[in-house]
């Protein structure tokens, strides 16, 4: 259960540093743009540690706006070695995989993994509600409305969602994600099992994402942890102007207001900076 996981939950921010076994991530990290990916995936992994990450979320497919998807076979090969060596490497850090497939799921919790990051909330794999419920193991439910023929693309902003149409976002994220739980349930999967990200930068606009940022507690009033995934995000980048590689400040910026209006876990890229700002945070919310 979460609670064994991630004792202090509700009382202090934990940091999720973001590890891409992709070579398309649109923060420019894909660490198969290296030669030895494994070894990169294991120093880095040592360094988000040592700049105070608790937990590592391993993805093999990219989710930027237009991406395309990468078979089950393919993620496996990416993701398996990385994950039983950081097994071995950081036995005592927390391993999240982001994917939506049951079968990668599977075999990542066998490698070790001990929460399954989906990023369609149990909604692009009928079998992943199982998979999970049979593990015991942590689950991200995410609110994801992205559709291909909703993205532009920015040479130097990147990719970005138009002309998505929501009534009210926020209640509108809020029942999806009230959805997602009960297919969880249905499945056997326990509320103590569960987490809530808004997935902000998924199919919305960067109005949208800022009113649903904005609005966060309104997520946090359904009694779930909540993941905030929202560094160097598109929405930052438009709003600043700014491409990915300086989006730092607006990151820090976004992911203080998420601290301070109920968000549990950062997802990030940049980890010393945010885990500095949110052992700061922390001390001023619990003196």
């Amino acid at each position: 259960m979460l609670r064994d996981l991630l004792p202090n939950l509700g009382n202090q921010t934990y940091i999720m540093g973001i590890l891409n076994l992709t070579a398309d991530s649109f923060s420019g990290d894909g660490l198969l743009q290296q030669g030895k990916p494994l070894q990169a995936a294991i120093t880095q992994a040592r360094g988000f540690a040592a700049d105070g990450a608790h937990i590592l979320d391993v993805g093999a497919e990219s989710t930027r706006p237009g991406a395309a998807p990468v078979a089950a076979e393919l993620e496996l090969e990416r993701l398996l070695p990385v994950l039983r060596a950081l097994r071995e490497e950081l036995p005592d850090i927390i391993l999240s995989v982001d994917t939506y497939k049951a079968v990668v799921a599977e075999e990542a919790l066998r490698a070790g993994a001990h929460i399954i990051n989906d990023v369609w909330g149990l909604r692009a794999d009928p079998n992943m509600g199982a998979v999970v419920a049979a593990s015991g193991a942590g689950l991200v439910l995410m609110h994801n409305r992205s559709t291909p023929q909703n993205t532009e693309l920015d040479i130097s902003l990147g990719g970005r969602y138009v002309d998505i149409s929501y009534g009210d976002v926020s209640a509108e994220v809020a029942e999806g994600l009230l959805q997602s739980v009960r297919i969880a349930r249905e499945a056997g999967i326990v509320d103590e099992q569960l987490l809530l990200d808004p997935g902000i930068g998924f199919g919305k606009t960067t109005a949208q994402n800022l009113r649903l940022l904005k609005e966060l507690d309104q997520l946090k009033a359904l009694g779930f942890p909540l993941l905030l995934g929202i560094s160097r995000k598109s929405f930052i980048g438009y709003t600043l102007n700014l491409p990915p590689e300086d989006r730092l400040e607006g990151s820090l910026a976004a992911n203080a207001y998420g601290v301070l209006h109920g968000a549990d876990i950062l997802r990030v890229h940049d980890v010393r900076q945010t885990a500095r700002l949110a052992k700061m945070l922390d001390a001023i919310r619990f003196a």
